[in-house]
């Protein structure tokens, strides 16, 4: 078992991962790898995320998006702002990345502010 502050850090650190691969390594199986690593890392967040949530089910707004898309919205954002950064290296496509990701860390962080998450005590 994983000490606490490990476990906590695993999708982040799945993320980070998938992310520096996608913009450092040159091979196309390793480009889809770090795809593959940035969107589980990305699913365990979101699992646990839909766990620790404190937010009333009856205050909750239901939308038009499939909750799938809804839950992977802002890592989309990010991931092809990354692509985008990586595959089109123009000055437009470098603007359109910065605001791509820029709109999915302010997904993230409304998210995180809305749902009041609670973190499990420890059991030891």
């Amino acid at each position: 078992m994983l000490i606490k502050p490990i476990y906590e850090l695993l999708p982040f650190t799945y993320m980070a991962i998938g992310g520096l691969s996608l913009l450092y390594l040159e091979p196309k199986y390793a480009i889809a790898a770090a795809i593959l690593i940035y969107l589980l890392g990305a699913r365990i967040y979101i699992l646990r995320s839909n766990n620790r949530r404190t937010d009333l089910k009856r205050k909750r707004k239901q939308g038009i998006m499939p909750q799938t898309l809804y839950n992977y919205l802002p890592f989309l954002c990010i991931l092809a702002a990354s692509i985008l950064y990586r595959l089109v290296p123009r000055d437009s496509s470098v603007l359109i990345a910065i605001c791509l990701l820029t709109y999915g860390l302010y997904i993230l962080m409304r998210r995180a502010s809305y749902r009041n998450h609670r973190v499990p005590a420890s059991s030891f």
